[in-house]
């Protein structure tokens, strides 16, 4: 045999022998982190990691969805924000607080965390909900999937006794009694029950220390709220479900006394790729009541959609 040829051989031999010797070493020495790797590259290779943009509802913040992250997988890539105004962003009387603002709002934080260099799911409740759907509506190319949980912004053909209660208390221009605004411990305890389907006595302590936490951001909350019920605002939403065309998925509770759950069917009616659950014995706070239901909810959705996607592509 020629000389050159037995030097390429080695030479072929040898460069094969590293990356194996590699591969040999890494599996005896740290087999879990080759463990992860293989995991890391079939996620991405089949899409299975986009990332997570979660949107909370009125007056919360962005450390409600804990009881949710505590059940979903560690190596999703999720980012939690606050809302306009709440909790830990600014607030000046130029903001716009219509559901419009805070839509684009939203789409600049995107843009600056270069989120959507990859579509992301965006998923949102109440109304989160309501600025997700329409987020979706607007910048469609941003997404590969929505999740809305009871959003509010739709237009039912008759008003439960939530909303009869509301715009009784509009016509009487009495907005420091809306129910979603307490400011003493008795009005917490019922806005507490209409948030929820559970009945929980919460002891007067915590009660004091919610409504105290809550008291200085009252007057904005006041205000975002009449924007949110405004002509311009209250059913963005419904005016907007039909432009949503990326896989959506509806979470509802039925026992909502705040969303009628009948909101459900009408998006589900309007969407073209829509995904529907509702939970028994679940009020309008299905991210605190039903944390662990509706991770799983989230992840077997977003399961199914990446999986379809990539069934398509080997069509």
């Amino acid at each position: 045999m020629d000389l050159d040829v037995v030097n390429m051989f080695v030479i072929a031999g040898g460069t094969l022998a590293i990356p194996i010797l590699a591969f040999v070493a890494s599996f005896l020495l740290w087999p879990s982190a080759l463990i992860r790797i293989y995991y890391w590259y079939w996620r991405r290779a089949l899409g299975m990691q986009p990332s997570i943009l979660m949107l909370h509802g009125f007056s919360a913040h962005k450390d409600m969805w804990l009881s949710v992250v505590k059940f979903l997988p560690k190596n999703l890539h999720l980012i939690c924000v606050d809302m306009p105004g709440h909790e830990g962003t600014t607030r000046s009387s130029l903001d716009d607080l219509s559901i419009d603002g805070q839509v684009k709002r939203i789409h600049q934080f995107v843009e600056c965390l270069k989120l959507n260099r990859k579509p992301f799911h965006l998923i949102g409740t109440s109304m989160g909900g309501h600025v997700a759907g329409v987020y979706a509506a607007y910048y469609p190319s941003d997404l590969c999937s929505l999740s809305l949980v009871c959003p509010a912004g739709l237009q039912y053909s008759t008003d439960n006794h939530f909303v009869k209660q509301l715009k009784e208390l509009q016509e009487s221009a009495a907005i420091e009694k809306i129910p979603l605004i307490p400011s003493t411990p008795e009005e917490m305890s019922e806005m507490l029950q209409l948030c929820s389907y559970a009945r929980i006595k919460v002891p007067q302590q915590i009660l004091q220390g919610l409504v105290d936490v809550r008291i200085p951001h009252n007057n904005f909350y006041r205000k975002l709220f009449l924007e949110m019920v405004s002509e311009k605002s209250r059913y963005c939403l419904h005016q907007n479900m039909d432009k949503i065309k990326v896989p959506t998925q509806i979470i509802w509770g039925k026992e909502d006394q705040i969303l009628d759950v009948s909101g459900a069917d009408m998006l589900a009616k309007s969407i073209t790729n829509c995904h529907v659950d509702l939970l028994e014995n679940c009020g309008h706070s299905v991210v605190m009541e039903r944390p662990r239901k509706t991770a799983k909810l989230v992840i077997d959705f977003l399961t199914s959609v990446h999986n379809t996607d990539n069934n398509k592509k080997l069509d």
